[in-house]
């Protein structure tokens, strides 16, 4: 009954709010629509924890930098992007082509300024990400990406990919691996919901200056260490080391041949 409640009112105030934030893009600025957006940010935290029953509880705020900077954060849930947005005033996200499928999306996506990739990666995609990122940076916006690129089931990962690396070292932001184990109790797109206390955590920010290959590999040290520990204080089970899968478009690629 939860889970249904909770679809229920996902769906109502995904539709009322977008309609909102389509006609608050009529109006000159980003203002109005990030209003309203922030708004239905807070009544989807709202619901989470009234209807489907998972309260949230945040750790390491007092890490965040002043300033711009990068958060790159472990993707679990459907609820991630909620949970992460609720806690800032303006923030710009990196979302997939898969967003604008839906009617009007697109349109207020735009508004917000969001960066848009295509799902599938490439040198489109990492044109896109550098432009797109640099107008969010010029603004001194703060900027959410995963950098798996997918939503991840709980003890899996996917292979990081070096889009966070070029903003980081394009842009000399510092950046703040996040981890959390949302994915417990709200996994992937699930519409089942499990209730309890699901945390999301700031880490120690990355400093600028980082070659790529350390970069990277103390990025995803700290996200699926730190993730692999949460879990593990949630279900008071062991902690265990995430096993890295193909992603859903490395998948494809390799069956073709055999399907062939």
């Amino acid at each position: 009954m939860r889970s249904f409640a909770f679809a229920v009112a996902y769906w109502s105030l995904s539709i009322v709010y977008t309609l909102a934030a389509v006609g608050a893009a009529l109006l000159p600025g980003r203002a109005a629509t990030g209003w309203i957006i922030r708004r239905y940010v807070k009544r989807m935290v709202q619901a989470m924890r009234v209807l489907a029953g998972i309260h949230v509880r945040y750790r390491g705020e007092d890490r965040l930098p002043a300033g711009a900077f990068i958060l790159a954060a472990k993707h679990q849930s459907w609820g991630d992007g909620f949970t992460i947005y609720d806690r800032f005033q303006d923030l710009a996200f990196v979302t997939g082509d898969h967003l604008e499928k839906f009617p009007l999306m697109a349109t207020v996506l735009r508004k917000l300024g969001a960066i848009v990739v295509n799902n599938c990666g490439g040198r489109e995609a990492r044109e896109a990400l550098q432009s797109r990122a640099a107008d969010a940076h010029r603004d001194g916006r703060r900027i959410l990406i995963y950098p798996e690129g997918n939503l991840a089931k709980v003890g899996e990962k996917f292979r990081y990919r070096s889009g966070v690396w070029h903003m980081y070292r394009d842009f000399d932001m510092p950046v703040v691996p996040v981890a959390t184990n949302l994915g417990l109790f709200w996994p992937q797109e699930d519409f089942r919901k499990t209730p309890g206390t699901a945390t999301l955590e700031f880490l120690e920010p990355i400093p600028t200056g980082l070659p790529k290959d350390e970069f990277l590999a103390r990025l995803e040290a700290a996200v699926e260490g730190r993730t692999a520990e949460l879990v593990a204080e949630a279900t008071g089970r062991p902690v265990a080391a995430a096993v890295q899968v193909p992603t859903p478009d490395e998948a494809a690629r390799a069956a073709r041949p055999a399907a062939g």
